[in-house]
């Protein structure tokens, strides 16, 4: 029972925390955060191959006779790879809020969640998926999207100054 008494709600939700009472687990959790930040560093290069594939993507196919025609597979395909960018941008943000924040930022995490099930869905060849595929697809997006709503609809209860991190202006980083 003292235990529980020594430690506020707030803390309970906190990740990663540098003042952690016990210091071996502050120095494993400096650790982890060293290794986010390195994460974030590979992320940034993802993000720039990935801008480097849209524009090799978009020339190869407008360079190939017929010369600056799309066609609808092609404009598709081009869409999935612009999804797949804006998906790690989202991961990018989801790594700096933790780092700036050291809370789990739910609400950023779920929208990318929901950004990734559209990427899916712009792309998906409904000639090509079996049905079962289609409906499994729509039952996740349902999912995300009360999960969505729910965690939305709890932080506007607990009022803006509770809020997590995902619905906060970032922090600078450690």
């Amino acid at each position: 029972m003292e235990r529980e008494e020594e430690y506020d709600d707030s803390a309970i939700h906190e990740e990663l925390s540098t003042k952690h009472h016990d210091p071996l687990i502050r120095v494993l959790h400096h650790a982890i955060r060293v290794c986010i930040k390195l994460l974030a560093v590979l992320m940034v290069f993802v993000i720039f191959l990935g801008v480097l594939d849209v524009v090799y993507q978009l020339y190869n196919d407008l360079s190939t006779p017929p010369l600056l025609y799309l066609s609808v597979s092609e404009i598709f395909a081009i869409f999935g790879t612009f999804m797949v960018v804006l998906i790690a941008v989202e991961i990018f943000i989801n790594i700096r809020l933790y780092l700036g924040s050291n809370t789990l930022p739910i609400q950023l995490v779920i929208a990318t969640a929901l950004m990734a099930i559209a990427r899916k869905v712009i792309v998906l060849d409904l000639k090509e998926t079996p049905p079962e595929y289609v409906y499994a697809i729509g039952v996740v997006t349902l999912a995300l999207g009360v999960t969505y709503w729910l965690v939305a609809v709890s932080m506007h209860k607990r009022g803006p100054d509770s809020q997590d991190a995902s619905s906060a202006s970032p922090q600078s980083a450690d």
